[in-house]
C-alpha cells in the first residue's frame, strides 16, 4: 500500500499523544516550595481545569501524608508531590513522592489520558524517590508508601533488615 507523505503526517498527528498544558507558574512554585528545606510546605496537589486542557495547582499544605490524601477526590484525576521523612534516630532525610491519582468514579476516557498527561506533569515534577499510581485509597496507605520510599533509597542501616 503506497501512502504519500501528507497521509503519513496526518496519521502521525492523529495518533500522537495529546499532552496537557502545565505552564501555570504556580505548579513550578509549589514543586519548589515542597522541595525547599526552608519552607514548611509538605505537599502540593495538581488537578485539571474544567475543560481538562490544563493542569493547575489546586492545593498545597503543611500537613501529614493523610492530609495530602484527603485532598484527592474520587471523581477526579489528580497529581501530587509530597515530602516525607525517612531514616532512623541517627539520620533523618527528606524524600519525595510523586503521585498520580485516578478516582474510582472517573470515566474511561479521562482515566486513559492520565498516563499520557503524567509525562507533561513530570516536566515540572522532576526529582522524587518514589512514584505511586493509585486508583484506590488502599494503594495510598502510608505504611505501603513509606516502604516503597525506603526500598527506593537503598541502604536502611540499623533497621535489622
Amino acid at each position: 500500500m503506497d501512502m504519500d507523505i501528507n497521509t503519513l503526517i496526518d496519521i502521525r498527528v492523529f495518533f500522537a499523544p495529546v499532552m496537557v498544558d502545565v505552564s501555570d507558574p504556580a505548579l513550578a512554585q509549589a514543586y519548589a516550595d515542597v522541595r525547599n528545606d526552608a519552607k514548611d510546605t509538605s505537599y502540593a496537589v495538581f488537578g485539571y481545569t474544567p475543560d481538562n486542557k490544563r493542569v493547575v495547582l489546586t492545593e498545597s499544605g503543611t500537613g501529614s501524608w493523610s492530609d495530602f490524601v484527603s485532598h484527592l477526590n474520587d471523581n477526579e484525576c489528580q497529581f501530587g508531590f509530597v515530602r516525607v521523612t525517612t531514616g532512623d534516630a541517627e539520620s533523618k532525610r527528606a524524600k519525595f513522592v510523586f503521585v498520580s491519582w485516578v478516582g474510582k468514579e472517573v470515566g474511561a476516557l479521562k482515566r486513559a489520558k492520565v498516563s499520557v498527561h503524567k509525562a507533561s506533569v513530570k516536566t515540572v515534577v522532576r526529582d522524587y524517590a518514589a512514584e505511586i499510581h493509585a486508583e484506590d485509597r488502599e494503594e495510598l496507605n502510608e505504611d505501603l508508601v513509606m516502604n516503597k520510599v525506603k526500598k527506593a533509597g537503598g541502604a536502611n542501616y540499623g533497621s535489622g533488615n
